[in-house]
């Protein structure tokens, strides 16, 4: 569960006095089944960054979709896909540091 320590650090650094006041992270059940993941971006170094909404789909319960729209990560998938949702946006992180 690494995937959660890097999260608990990506959010810690961008908290300033300032920012985690209007924005965060948000992880929630949604009733597919499946994981939503709200992630704001601005006032980071993402807030510009834009990826129109995918939606992969391996099956019916196998699936996933995520966009990076007016500074913010939202990212769905199915109910075995909350790691991989966070991975997703450390890879997007990475990528765009």
């Amino acid at each position: 569960m690494e995937i959660i320590k890097w999260l608990e650090n990506w959010y810690k650094l961008n908290c300033d006095g300032d920012w985690e006041h209007s924005y965060g992270v948000k992880i929630e059940t949604i009733d597919n089944p499946g994981w939503s993941v709200k992630i704001d971006l601005i006032e980071t170094s993402l807030e510009n960054l834009y990826v129109e909404y995918s939606l992969i789909e391996s099956s019916e319960t196998e699936w996933y979709g995520y966009s990076i729209k007016n500074g913010t990560f939202n990212a769905v998938g199915d109910s075995t896909k909350l790691l991989f949702l966070i991975e997703l946006f450390k890879k997007i992180t990475e990528e765009n540091s």
